[in-house]
């Protein structure tokens, strides 16, 4: 069986082709310009990769509706055109690749795996904003959580190298890439996270500002006067690292801090203080803390951000070996010696996350036609 994994970005789609289990068999990626997926492009990177027996695709929200992956067909596909407000910058793409896939491979099914399904079962103390009653319910108004495919399999790849039983670890989970958002990951469950109704809140990221008070953006619309579109488009893609150093790239702010340029010292500053107050709040969320983890490109390949975060919390247990650290590969412990938590740097998979729903969806729906 061969199963064709999409995951549709911002800029790009990236098709991952896998045979014989887990076994990665190829891999393209196409460019998404404007938003528009060529039909003619997708088409011949499908047809270098046949047959294709299924197909899975990323889908960044699935409501309150779809907490677990789910088989395509048009009631599901209507369905996931109405939650296009919810994450409107990410949906149509996803979207349009799911369309274009249906139209190539009509025999194929297509399972829609989604980044909020893994933080849907948060206890409610987690999920739920101190907002009235009849707006939460009339709007589904809740803590989401995002980048939930990654988290799930980071989690799991954590048990796997630290040689614990499935979900037996309290683990905090760091995807740190151009967006960013934490987990509390406790039994393979997820208990807590940092992002919220939309990927805006949390941490700081690239070109997103992360948290911030309310009654600053309520204050900025009343009293000066920006419109609700440019407060928007300024919290998602002119603020975060962009904003306080002029650079989103993680790499390029750290050479200018090491140049002496205040301030991107100042916008690492600020990144780990929000770093570190959101891991040990994920920490408290389990009641203790057996394992870090960090992905992502700013995860896996900024080692003095590993490092520094460590420094911060060694109270909770937390300690890095130098030389560990420094010289990391994809999926390795970095624990200081005799340190209480230990420490690792796992490859960001979400394909493999999403090839192992897919078969969990497929044997499901097979089992219960069988008679």
């Amino acid at each position: 069986m061969q199963v064709l994994v999409v995951n549709v970005g911002s800029s790009s789609l990236k098709l991952s082709v896998f045979g014989d289990g887990e076994r990665l068999l190829g891999r393209n990626e196409l460019p998404v310009a404007g938003g528009h997926i060529d039909d003619g492009e997708l088409a011949d990177a499908v047809r270098r990769r046949e047959p294709i027996d299924a197909v899975g695709h990323r889908i960044v929200h699935g409501g309150s509706e779809f907490t677990d992956p789910v088989v395509v067909d048009d009631r599901v596909r209507s369905r996931l055109e109405a939650l296009v407000d919810l994450a409107p910058l990410h949906l149509p793409k996803s979207l349009a690749g799911l369309d274009a896939l249906r139209r190539l491979l009509p025999e194929a099914p297509q399972v829609a795996c989604f980044d909020t399904a893994f933080h849907a079962r948060m206890p409610l103390a987690a999920s739920t904003y101190a907002l009235p009653a009849e707006w939460r319910r009339r709007w589904n108004l809740r803590r989401y959580g995002f980048h939930g495919l990654s988290h799930s399999y980071v989690s799991t790849r954590t048990e796997e190298l630290a040689g614990a039983s499935p979900h037996t670890m309290r683990i905090v989970t760091c995807h740190l890439g151009a967006g960013a958002s934490l987990a509390a990951v406790r039994r393979g469950v997820s208990i807590d996270t940092t992002m919220g109704f939309t990927p805006l809140e949390g941490l700081v990221m690239a070109t997103r500002s992360g948290s911030v008070d309310p009654g600053l953006v309520l204050w900025l619309e009343e009293h000066v006067g920006l419109p609700p579109a440019e407060l928007a488009s300024t919290l998602e893609h002119r603020s975060g690292l962009l904003a306080l150093s002029g650079s989103p790239d993680m790499a390029a702010v750290l050479r200018a801090e090491a140049a002496g340029n205040a301030d991107a010292s100042l916008a690492i500053e600020v990144y780990l203080h929000r770093l570190r107050a959101e891991i040990a709040a994920m920490a408290a969320a389990m009641g203790g803390l057996d394992a870090l983890a960090f992905t992502g490109g700013v995860g896996e390949h900024a080692s003095s951000i590993r490092a520094r975060a460590a420094q911060g919390l060694t109270f909770l247990g937390i300690e890095v070996d130098a030389d560990a650290n420094d010289l990391a590969q994809p999926d390795t412990e970095v624990s200081a010696s005799g340190a209480r938590v230990r420490t690792f740097v796992i490859e960001a998979r979400e394909d493999l996350q999403i090839l192992r729903d897919i078969g969990r969806v497929l044997a499901s729906r097979d089992s219960s036609a069988s008679p």
